[in-house]
């Protein structure tokens, strides 16, 4: 899966389940304001990338994540990284 089609799952996954507008997604915007996310919402954000992407995301991996564009090179590093790539 390349970046483009992993961009466009993302946003359609998180759009759906956080209830916002797909176009309110950019990769410049910040993922907490944008979707509205509490302490909470992360433990389903790490679900969701579990169930629908294959990785499995800690704490620590959202340090430094601030936009959606952030968010999609961390879950591509993950899937990269479990392929051995």
């Amino acid at each position: 899966m390349d970046n483009k089609e992993l961009t466009e799952q993302i946003i359609a996954v998180l759009a759906e389940e956080f209830e916002v507008d797909a176009d309110q997604i950019t990769p410049e915007s910040s993922l907490k304001d944008t979707l509205g996310l509490d302490s909470l919402d992360l433990v389903d954000v790490v679900v969701l990338v579990d169930q629908n992407f294959g990785v499995t995301l800690t704490a620590s991996d959202f340090v430094g994540i601030v936009t959606f564009s952030d968010f999609i090179n961390l879950i591509e590093r993950k899937q990269n990284e479990k392929a051995g790539k």
